[in-house]
């Protein structure tokens, strides 16, 4: 697959979704704790709107990584109407911006999965490509999911719409998609996932 042609196709999508947003819905809480939706889509397109040396001024300001992510979320999602950070990721879908590790593979990811952190919670009907759901089901490994606060100790994710099952233990069913969710520390809804595990994995 190519993957530079997949995270623009699911740019350009995701704008789309966002543009169909109510202003309710902007406002509602996503699937990352403490942010609505304007919050993700903010920081979906922060890695376009600043340049890298503004990046390492704003780390170093902020004294760490998720602290500096969370406050440039908060201050764009205030000062950026709804149609400007739909445009972002529409205008820059052809971006080669990556995260600091994984290449454009986590790049996908992170637009995959923050789409994801907005339809879910809204319920929408967001599905996403099978060969886009195989590359970062694929990729997915302990150090990864570590680094997202993910324990999978005794759990096996077994996909119930695709051919994909990922480690040992009780099983825990559920769409591809939202396993991928699962692998990347989400809370889920209730009524998403199936089997003895799934209340480790349910939003409160």
């Amino acid at each position: 697959m190519d993957i530079r042609a997949a995270i623009a196709a699911e740019r350009r999508e995701l704008a789309d979704l966002l543009d169909a947003l109510t202003p309710e819905q902007w406002d509602a809480p996503s699937l990352c704790t403490g942010w609505r939706v304007r919050e993700v889509a903010a920081h979906m397109s922060m890695g376009f709107r600043y340049a890298f040396p503004r990046v390492v001024a704003e780390l170093v300001r902020a004294r760490g990584l998720h602290r500096m992510t969370d406050r440039l979320a908060r201050k764009d999602a205030a000062a950026l109407p709804p149609a400007a950070l739909a445009a972002a990721l529409r205008d820059h879908a052809h971006h080669p911006w990556t995260p600091p590790v994984g290449g454009f593979a986590a790049a996908l990811g992170h637009d995959v999965v923050h789409g994801l952190d907005i339809a879910v919670p809204l319920g929408l009907d967001r599905r996403v490509p099978e060969d886009r759901l195989r590359v970062l089901l694929d990729g997915l490994t302990p150090r990864g999911m570590k680094f997202f606060g993910v324990d999978l100790e005794g759990v096996a994710l077994h996909a119930d719409d695709l051919d994909w099952s990922y480690g040992t233990g009780d099983p825990l069913h559920g769409s591809a998609q939202d396993l991928l969710l699962v692998a990347f520390g989400r809370k889920l809804p209730p009524g998403r996932l199936r089997g003895a595990p799934r209340a480790r994995f349910a939003a409160a």
